[in-house]
């Protein structure tokens, strides 16, 4: 891991083992709600031989200092704070849940600074339920614990469901319920048609959390954008299943300019 201070606040990302060399696409990976970095692990272990790769823990999160936000706007705003502290020239934002929303907003906001954008279980709006928002914000024990029966499919419960309740006991209560509010108060579905640059949506066919229909909305919205549904995937696709994930990631990126 390495750090970079922002603001004053210690801000933590995962990046190639070499670090970052010239010449090479650069792909910026951003967790969802109350996780960090390791969800990406997959993807490195795929790809990094292939383009620059930078995975943040934002703040609140994993190895970074600070406390969280309850906005996506102010999440996407330090995701452009460190985007420009390490000097990434425009990279490929990729994001999974509270970053698919995260990469939305940074797209409306900051659409010029990115190559393109990779939205992993996102959409529009992100509705949270009550019942999640309640529980977080009080006992968070079994919502926890149930998480892998509605984030991941059926075949993959048992592979993934430890390391899942693990991250989301590590995670800080006050930050977990903090994400979730935030995905719950998004609203771009007036915005993403503004969105110019190219954009690639990933989605598993069996994800509960934000079904395809999520997906395939802003497929519709966004002029020119990709949609990929993987099979016997949940809401984690990107670990479910990761060689088709990581295919469809590499044909998008390998498709770009510069």
């Amino acid at each position: 891991m390495k750090f970079q201070e922002i603001d004053g606040i210690k801000i933590a990302f995962r990046t190639n083992e070499g670090g970052l060399a010239s010449g090479r696409k650069t792909l910026f990976f951003i967790h969802g709600s109350a996780g960090d970095h390791t969800v990406w692990e997959n993807q490195y272990a795929g790809m990094e031989d292939e383009f620059n790769m930078v995975a943040v823990d934002l703040p609140g999160h994993g190895q970074s200092g600070g406390r969280g936000e309850r906005e996506v706007a102010l999440y996407a705003k330090w995701v452009k704070k460190t985007v420009e502290a390490l000097g990434l020239r425009k990279p490929v934002l990729a994001g999974h849940s509270l970053g698919a929303a995260i990469v939305l907003e940074s797209a409306i906001r900051y659409g010029d600074m990115l190559s393109g954008i990779v939205t992993v279980g996102g959409g529009a709006k992100m509705p949270v339920n009550p019942l999640v928002l309640d529980g977080m914000k009080g006992d968070p024990s079994m919502i926890i614990n149930s998480i892998p029966e509605f984030a991941v499919s059926k075949k993959n419960r048992e592979r993934l469901g430890d390391f899942l309740i693990d991250n989301l006991r590590r995670a800080d209560k006050d930050v977990a319920y903090g994400d979730f509010l935030s995905c719950d108060r998004l609203d771009v579905s007036g915005e993403v048609e503004q969105i110019r640059i190219p954009a690639l949506l990933i989605c598993g066919e069996d994800d509960r959390m934000m079904p395809p229909k999520f997906s395939i909305y802003l497929k519709e919205k966004i002029p020119g954008a990709k949609l990929v549904l993987i099979k016997e995937a949940g809401h984690f696709v990107m670990m479910e299943d990761a060689e088709s994930f990581n295919a469809a990631l590499r044909e998008f990126v390998d498709s770009l300019e510069g």
